[in-house]
């Protein structure tokens, strides 16, 4: 039996696809993620959802996830994304009904992305808020924050400097990685005990490695 090919498909025709899928997705799952993508293509089309989502994206924020609730409990009355770009891992964490959280702030220095984020969270209006603000200017002291998550500290010049304006005993969330060859990582790390030894955190309850094709990525959960 023969096969007959296909033209090539134009690129507004790839978007209501990919529409019409994730909206499918959405419905045969029920997750309010995968109906907040599909709302995010369709409303934002500029926006880089495909490289958000990708399944090394999502295995980092799964691993990320999975190991907070394993290792720190499920219990959160505002957790503080930085560097949150479009939302994800906050809609990770609150369509997850193992964990009870009362909001879910997603902070990023991109004011594009903040539209963007509340479009892929609508679900979770009430307990959602995305805010464009510079990590460095933030008074963590009057967030009053019970879990503070950065998944992006190679980007980070000095860990420590920055870790020193988050009130003492406040849970953190880390991760870094040994990708050296992007030239936008300037703090790499080699191993786990270097990013632990960078970070001096003052209670550990999680160190580990997560293996992907290209690089390690390393993660911390603790106290500063």
């Amino acid at each position: 039996m023969k096969h007959t090919s296909h033209p090539p498909t134009p690129a507004s025709d790839w978007y209501e696809n990919a529409f019409d899928l994730t909206r499918g997705i959405a419905a045969y799952t029920g997750s309010p993620l995968i109906d907040g993508i599909a709302k995010v293509i369709a409303r934002h089309p500029d926006a880089d959802i495909a490289n958000a989502f990708n399944h090394r994206q999502v295995a980092c924020k799964l691993w990320a996830r999975d190991t907070l609730l394993e290792a720190a409990g499920k219990s959160y009355k505002r957790i503080v994304v930085l560097g949150g770009w479009y939302g994800i891992l906050s809609a990770m964490l609150l369509e997850d009904c193992r964990f009870e959280i009362a909001m879910a702030e997603s902070y990023d220095i991109d004011a594009s992305v903040e539209a963007v984020a509340r479009t892929l969270n609508a679900t979770f209006a009430d307990r959602f808020r995305a805010i464009t603000a510079d990590m460095y200017a933030i008074d963590y002291a009057s967030l009053d924050a019970d879990l503070i998550v950065n998944t992006s500290c190679e980007h980070i010049a000095d860990l420590r400097s920055w870790l020193a304006l988050i009130p003492s005993g406040t849970r953190v969330l880390l991760q870094s990685n040994d990708y050296f060859s992007e030239p936008t990582h300037i703090n790499c790390v080699e191993s786990v005990d270097a990013f632990a030894d960078q970070a001096k955190l003052a209670t550990l309850d999680f160190v580990g490695a997560l293996p992907t094709k290209k690089y390690t990525r390393f993660m911390l959960i603790g106290t500063v």
